[in-house]
């Protein structure tokens, strides 16, 4: 998939004017890698992405992303991250900025900030506190947001680029404690506050980007995929992809969706725990993969796409179970909560499928190979 999204991000940016790329991370992360896109700061690619800590580092600090970086900077485009979940270290990012331009508010802001340090860079800590004492620190950190954004130009000796990204890390420090604050009740608010974010950065990034600025955006499948085609909206869920056609119209943004039958992936098998090469079994039956797969082997190719303009008198309009593979996988569950009821026309505009894939190589190299067991059932 990484390979594949590469090519297809490298001819938009070359050949039809595409200026950034968003991606599912974190702004702090991607921010450095794009300082190193822009600047050539941080020495290589390779050595930018090592910094990248947070658990799944695999997602960005792989060889696919390496190679991509480095043809950006002949290109000179964007790289940002629109995820929510750096909350302490977009804390962090804030007060160091100003601490270089505006000592006065670093200490005001690093007072209001304060109010996190007893939760020593642990969110899950953070949002425990909540059900003994609810108020938190939301009017500290909706307090250190406003006053980032009344700073002007004129108020910093640093760039427009670097309090623009000081802008944002205060945004993500409110956005992530309202996100944090909303997975206490269990339902889709989490989930919604988190694309919310995702769609709100990617709105400020093409204002930013000037009129008619064209972007792409790499993400999973349950996010791009437009919630309305899926059994998302029945369970009070939205998405980016949904999102984005709501916002901008249909007819500007065109949703991509991918698809495997079997192969391998990097994955754990639970939040935080190490990466593994896991052997990905052959598609459900029925599922939309398991019938592109019949369409691989019929014309014996390993990968196609195709275009989904007909969105109701078309196969794909039918709702079959797609795919869904995360950062948080175990092949033995494979048949339980994995597929998406999904109407593969409204839910994309294109999509890709590859028959068989790879896992992505980490620059970590911190995972180790998982096999099936011998009483695994093969092609079932």
């Amino acid at each position: 998939f990484y390979q594949i999204r590469n090519l297809i991000s490298q001819r938009l940016i070359k050949d039809h004017g595409f200026k950034f790329i968003a991606v599912e991370g974190d702004w702090p992360d991607a921010y450095r890698l794009n300082k190193y896109i822009q600047k050539g700061e941080g020495g290589n690619a390779k050595s930018v992405l090592m910094e990248n800590h947070r658990w799944p580092t695999w997602m960005w600090a792989n060889d696919e992303i390496v190679k991509l970086a480095e043809w950006m900077r002949t290109e000179r485009a964007g790289f940002y991250g629109l995820d929510v979940y750096s909350l302490f270290e977009s804390v962090n990012e804030v007060v160091n900025y100003l601490k270089k331009n505006n000592l006065t508010l670093a200490q005001e802001v690093q007072r209001r900030y304060a109010c996190l340090d007893p939760f020593e860079g642990d969110e899950i800590s953070y949002a425990r506190s909540l059900l003994k004492y609810p108020p938190g620190c939301e009017n500290e950190v909706l307090l250190n947001l406003q006053k980032l954004l009344e700073l002007r130009m004129k108020d910093v000796a640093h760039d427009g680029d670097e309090l623009f990204s000081s802008q944002q890390n205060a945004r993500i420090v409110a956005n992530a404690e309202t996100y944090y604050r909303a997975m206490l009740a269990g339902d889709a608010s989490s989930w919604n506050v988190r694309d919310g974010h995702m769609m709100e950065t990617l709105d400020r990034l093409l204002e930013r980007a000037g009129e008619g600025a064209k972007a792409i955006v790499w993400a999973h499948n349950t996010h791009i995929g437009d919630y309305r085609a899926t059994d998302m909206k029945e369970s009070g869920y939205v998405n980016l992809g949904g999102l984005a056609r709501q916002s901008y119209g249909d007819k500007n943004v065109a949703l991509v969706g991918f698809g495997t039958y079997e192969g391998e992936v990097l994955a754990g098998t639970g939040w935080g725990r190490p990466e593994q090469v896991m052997p990905l079994p052959a598609a459900q039956e029925e599922s939309y993969e398991h019938h592109f797969h019949k369409a691989a082997e019929k014309y014996n190719i390993n990968q196609f796409y195709f275009l989904l303009e007909d969105k109701t008198r078309t196969p794909f309009a039918r709702r079959l179970g797609h795919r869904a593979v995360g950062v948080v996988y175990d092949p033995h569950h494979e048949r339980r909560g994995n597929y998406v009821p999904t109407e593969l026309s409204k839910r994309y505009d294109a999509f890709f499928f590859i028959d068989k894939t790879h896992a992505l190589r980490s620059l970590h190299a911190m995972f180790i190979r998982g096999e099936f067991p011998e009483t695994w059932p093969t092609g079932q």
